[in-house]
């Protein structure tokens, strides 16, 4: 039974996205070459752990950090690598070997970090390539100085030369305004309300005050010019009654 138009259109779709999903599948490079990533998990150092270290990586000086990349079998060959380092930036390889140009190496500055690395191809169909070893820096890398470390003391001087300073003014000060209460009269502070005294005499200091001077207490609370009027006021009195009894004797 002969096979219509229709059926054969109907055939050929299934087999013209095969081939074009082989196109796809093909190099993408017309000359044969592919590129393929790195096997092993980013970012590295040449010091990671689980990195193998050798001593020496080709003609890389012992000043830089070396990196031996390799491709497995022996069918595929570099064409192409491309690497960044964290300091360094992308570098691109296009010279391999020795022995082979299934190896490939590359220097970078001590303790860089390396962030990324794809290789174009040709031969084969491996699907990554891999670091075979490093040879870490013999150099010394010198610490950052540090900036903080003389800071505290600029801030701790100027504190403790303030509060050094503060202490005299303030517990000098009460003690020369106590010590120097006198009254312009040269009668001490202290003289009690509503009994007023002359001039000069002196009255009882207030209790807990300190005397500057004055006259002593004698333990009365009467001023001493009524004391004294008062006996003044007793003799004249008894002047008076004694001239008054010897002029009634001389009567009688």
């Amino acid at each position: 039974m002969p096979i219509s138009p229709k059926r054969w259109a109907v055939a050929a779709v299934p087999a013209a996205a095969s081939l074009l999903l082989a196109a796809g599948a093909a190099p993408a490079f017309a000359d044969g070459s592919y590129t393929i990533p790195i096997h092993q998990k980013l970012p590295l150092t040449a010091t990671s752990q689980g990195v193998e270290n050798q001593k020496k990586c080709a003609d890389i000086p012992s000043s830089q950090d070396g990196w031996h990349f390799v491709l497995p079998g022996n069918s595929t060959t570099f064409v192409e690598l491309k690497v960044t380092f964290e300091p360094g930036g992308e570098k691109t390889v296009t010279v391999f070997g020795p022995p082979t140009d299934k190896h490939a190496y590359v220097a970078s500055e001590p303790g860089a970090k390396l962030t990324a690395a794809s290789a174009k191809v040709t031969g084969g169909s491996v699907e990554w390539f891999n670091l075979s070893h490093t040879c870490p820096s013999s150099a010394t890398v010198s610490p950052s100085p540090s900036v903080s470390s003389g800071a505290p003391s600029p801030s701790g001087s100027p504190s403790s030369s303030a509060s050094a300073s503060s202490s005299p003014s303030s517990s000098a000060s009460p003690s020369a305004s106590a010590s120097s209460s006198v009254s312009p009269s040269g009668t001490p502070s202290g003289t009690p309300s509503g009994s007023p005294a002359p001039s000069g005499s002196a009255s009882a200091p207030a209790t807990g005050g300190t005397t500057g001077g004055g006259l002593a207490n004698t333990g009365s609370d009467a001023p001493v010019g009524l004391i004294a009027g008062m006996a003044a006021a007793l003799v004249g009195a008894g002047a008076f009654l004694v001239v008054r009894r010897r002029r009634a004797g001389a009567e009688g």
